[in-house]
Protein backbone atom coordinates (compact mmCIF):
# COMPACT_ATOMS: atom_id res chain seq x y z
CA UNK A 1 0.00 0.00 0.00
CA UNK A 2 1.41 3.34 -1.06
CA UNK A 3 0.21 6.86 -0.44
CA UNK A 4 0.01 8.35 -3.91
CA UNK A 5 -1.48 11.75 -3.08
CA UNK A 6 -1.93 14.01 -0.08
CA UNK A 7 -4.08 17.16 -0.14
CA UNK A 8 -3.67 19.53 2.78
CA UNK A 9 -6.19 22.30 3.41
CA UNK A 10 -4.78 24.63 6.12
CA UNK A 11 -7.21 26.40 8.43
CA UNK A 12 -6.70 29.22 10.87
CA UNK A 13 -7.98 27.82 14.17
CA UNK A 14 -6.37 27.46 17.57
CA UNK A 15 -5.99 23.67 17.67
CA UNK A 16 -7.16 22.49 14.25
CA UNK A 17 -4.37 23.26 11.78
CA UNK A 18 -5.57 21.53 8.58
CA UNK A 19 -7.95 19.09 6.96
CA UNK A 20 -6.34 16.33 4.92
CA UNK A 21 -7.35 13.90 2.19
CA UNK A 22 -5.09 11.02 1.17
CA UNK A 23 -5.17 8.60 -1.76
CA UNK A 24 -3.79 5.07 -1.56
CA UNK A 25 -2.44 3.32 -4.67
CA UNK A 26 -4.09 5.97 -6.90
CA UNK A 27 -7.47 4.29 -6.31
CA UNK A 28 -8.71 4.68 -2.70
CA UNK A 29 -9.52 8.05 -1.08
CA UNK A 30 -9.74 8.73 2.65
CA UNK A 31 -10.85 12.24 3.53
CA UNK A 32 -11.62 14.26 6.64
CA UNK A 33 -8.37 13.52 8.44
CA UNK A 34 -7.28 16.43 10.63
CA UNK A 35 -3.96 17.86 11.76
CA UNK A 36 -4.35 18.91 15.40
CA UNK A 37 -2.03 20.92 17.63
CA UNK A 38 -1.82 18.98 20.89
CA UNK A 39 0.17 19.59 24.08
CA UNK A 40 3.07 17.49 22.67
CA UNK A 41 3.01 18.83 19.10
CA UNK A 42 1.09 18.06 15.94
CA UNK A 43 -0.79 14.82 15.49
CA UNK A 44 -3.16 13.26 12.97
CA UNK A 45 -6.81 12.66 13.85
CA UNK A 46 -8.56 10.00 11.79
CA UNK A 47 -12.00 10.56 10.21
CA UNK A 48 -14.73 9.98 12.77
CA UNK A 49 -18.47 9.96 13.22
CA UNK A 50 -20.50 11.04 16.27
CA UNK A 51 -22.49 8.20 17.79
CA UNK A 52 -25.95 8.64 19.32
CA UNK A 53 -24.44 8.85 22.81
CA UNK A 54 -22.24 11.79 21.75
CA UNK A 55 -18.97 9.87 21.59
CA UNK A 56 -16.84 9.89 18.44
CA UNK A 57 -15.79 6.68 16.70
CA UNK A 58 -13.13 6.47 13.99
CA UNK A 59 -14.58 5.35 10.65
CA UNK A 60 -11.14 4.57 9.20
CA UNK A 61 -7.88 4.07 11.03
CA UNK A 62 -4.54 2.23 10.79
CA UNK A 63 -4.45 -1.21 12.36
CA UNK A 64 -0.86 -1.02 13.55
CA UNK A 65 1.79 1.45 14.73
CA UNK A 66 3.94 1.16 11.58
CA UNK A 67 1.07 2.21 9.34
CA UNK A 68 0.09 5.09 11.64
CA UNK A 69 3.69 6.35 11.69
CA UNK A 70 3.94 6.09 7.89
CA UNK A 71 0.72 8.12 7.51
CA UNK A 72 1.89 10.74 10.00
CA UNK A 73 5.27 11.14 8.27
CA UNK A 74 3.73 11.69 4.85
CA UNK A 75 0.89 13.93 6.02
CA UNK A 76 3.00 16.14 8.30
CA UNK A 77 5.73 16.45 5.64
CA UNK A 78 3.13 17.67 3.12
CA UNK A 79 1.61 20.02 5.72
CA UNK A 80 5.02 21.60 6.37
CA UNK A 81 5.67 21.88 2.60
CA UNK A 82 2.28 23.55 1.98
CA UNK A 83 2.75 25.87 4.96
CA UNK A 84 6.22 26.91 3.77
CA UNK A 85 5.02 27.49 0.19
CA UNK A 86 2.01 29.64 1.12
CA UNK A 87 2.22 33.29 2.08
CA UNK A 88 1.18 33.76 5.74
CA UNK A 89 -2.20 35.37 4.98
CA UNK A 90 -3.09 32.85 2.27
CA UNK A 91 -2.22 29.84 4.42
CA UNK A 92 -5.47 30.19 6.34
CA UNK A 93 -7.76 29.99 3.30
CA UNK A 94 -7.60 27.12 0.79
CA UNK A 95 -8.05 28.08 -2.85
CA UNK A 96 -8.67 26.25 -6.11
CA UNK A 97 -4.92 26.10 -6.60
CA UNK A 98 -4.34 24.07 -3.40
CA UNK A 99 -1.60 21.59 -3.98
CA UNK A 100 -2.53 17.99 -4.64
CA UNK A 101 0.88 16.57 -5.34
CA UNK A 102 2.06 13.00 -5.62
CA UNK A 103 3.85 12.19 -2.40
CA UNK A 104 7.49 11.15 -2.46
CA UNK A 105 8.58 9.13 0.56
CA UNK A 106 9.97 11.18 3.45
CA UNK A 107 13.77 11.48 3.53
CA UNK A 108 14.06 8.77 6.18
CA UNK A 109 12.25 6.30 3.88
CA UNK A 110 14.45 7.14 0.88
CA UNK A 111 17.57 6.12 2.79
CA UNK A 112 16.13 2.61 3.16
CA UNK A 113 15.73 2.14 -0.60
Amino acid sequence: MNITQVKVFPVNEEKLKAYVSIVFDACFLVSDLKIIQGPNGLFISMPSKRKKNGEFKDVAHPLNRETREMLEKHILAEYERVKAAAPPAAAAEPTKSDVASPVPPPESDRAAE
